[in-house]
């Protein structure tokens, strides 16, 4: 297949619709002009014929020319004369005409019931002979006045005027080449630019901005494009950044289970076997941690990732899993529920971990409370988890970059846990949001009004 480029496609393009305008106008048009000429060829008969017909005499017909009845045909726009009877079976008057066309005319004539008709015969099968008969008195006695002409002006109209479309669909073939032309270097030069940056993002070189001022829609490309560039630095970022603090929460667990056993295997113990064992195996508990975070993180991160499974169940359901899970952790913090019997539609499993993260981050600050809870407001449902403790600082923690990978607060640890919120919230296209109350502080999940009572 041959492969062609922007330019010769442009050019292609243009004599191609050139070409079917021609082709359409090549079966058209003949159709069209042919029909026309008739209509004028017969109205150059009647007007003829007009001339020469007198309806209050019985005045003479035209003489008779030198011509003959087939050498009229030479004669573009010649009309011949004649006159037939019902009693004379030949002309009675007028230009010599064959046998077997007379014939023809007379049979039409005694047939037609009109004062005036039009018709058409083929002679020797090949021309076309028009005619109009018109009935007249001549001497008190009723005759027929015929005027006829051949297709030879028709014909050669037809062929002058198809030459001449001929010559103007060649000449708009070769004026659409500047058109063409234009089109293409318009085309060219800022698609070229851009496979350029294309080029340059495919070998991760996305530092050099794209901008394109002048037409409309260039421009429009070029801002999306623009916009494109800086998502992907921001992914590349963020991915850097996540990788550098992911390595520095795994280094110090990994650096204190590696001491603890050098220790044993030297011999050379700070504390008890037991207690040296204890501290390995916590440590291992917070990498494990730590890695699970991870991984939920970049699975709800994954663009590939499905939605997950939505079903319908009551927030009490969860909130009660949720619960039991932790109110053994702290004796002093005591766990309330309200709106139980609020149905949601959302991936369990997805809900359940959110709601894990939120209690997690809720006992490191509460001081004797920590309440869950869901309600119903205008066009979504608000899942809040609240703790009676200290209120977050804004001055020192961001409050818009609170729910972003490795963000600690005064008491943070690991930083993840919120993003993970984050990203389930936008799972079920939906937001997170931290207020600071008088009394403590409430961490929300907002999703889609998808639930009911």
């Amino acid at each position: 297949m041959i492969r062609l480029n922007l330019t010769k496609r442009i050019w292609l393009s243009f004599m191609i619709l050139v070409l079917l305008v021609g082709v359409v106008i090549a079966v058209i048009y003949p159709l069209s002009i042919k029909g026309t000429l008739t209509e004028e060829t017969y109205q150059i008969i009647e007007s003829e014929q007009q001339r020469y017909t007198f309806p209050d005499q019985d005045g003479p017909l035209p003489p008779e020319t030198d011509q003959d009845f087939i050498e009229r045909r030479d004669a573009e726009r010649s009309v011949g004369h004649t006159l037939i009877t019902r009693l004379y079976r030949g002309p009675l008057q007028g230009d010599p005409i064959p046998d077997e066309v007379i014939i023809e005319m007379r049979k039409n004539a005694l047939d037609q019931e009109e004062d005036k008709a039009r018709y058409e015969l083929t002679y020797n099968n090949q021309a076309s002979l028009f005619y109009v008969i018109s009935k007249v008195e001549v001497n008190g006695q009723e005759a027929y006045f015929i005027s006829y002409m051949w297709d030879t002006y028709r014909n050669q109209m037809i062929d002058r005027l198809w030459w001449r479309l001929i010559i103007i669909l060649l000449f708009a073939m070769l004026l659409s080449l500047l058109p063409a032309a234009w089109i293409a270097r318009y085309l060219r030069r800022p698609l070229t630019v851009l496979g350029e940056r294309f080029e340059q993002i495919a070998n991760r070189n996305w530092k050099e901005p794209f901008r394109w001022e002048g037409d409309e829609e260039f421009q429009k490309l070029s801002n999306q494009f623009e916009s494109m560039r800086q998502n992907l630095m921001r992914y590349d970022k963020a991915q850097k950044t996540f990788i550098q603090h992911a390595s520095h929460e795994l280094k110090t667990p990994i650096m204190v289970i590696k001491s603890y056993a050098q220790s044993i295997k030297d011999g050379v113990m700070p504390d008890s076997l037991d207690n040296t064992m204890t501290i390995i195996l916590n440590e291992s508990d917070r990498m494990d941690q730590r890695v699970k975070a991870m991984l939920t993180y970049i699975k709800l991160d994954s663009i590939d990732e499905p939605e997950g499974n939505r079903e319908t169940f009551r927030f009490g359901v969860l909130a009660e899993e949720i619960s039991e899970r932790f109110m053994y952790q702290r004796d002093d913090v005591s766990f309330t529920i309200s709106g139980e019997q609020l149905q949601l539609t959302a991936d369990h499993e997805q809900m359940l971990t959110a709601m894990d993260n939120l209690v997690q981050n809720a006992l490191r600050y509460a001081k004797s409370k920590i309440e869950m809870s869901a309600i119903q407001e205008e066009n979504h449902v608000r899942i809040a988890v609240y703790n009676d403790g200290e209120p977050i600082s804004f001055q020192t923690v961001d409050k818009e970059r609170l729910f972003e990978p490795f963000q600690k607060g005064d008491k943070g640890q690991f930083g993840i846990g919120l993003a993970i919120v984050k990203k389930i919230a936008e799972r079920h296209e939906g937001s997170a949001e931290v207020i600071n109350l008088e009394n403590g502080v409430t961490f929300s999940l907002l999703i889609p009004n998808k639930i009911s009572k």
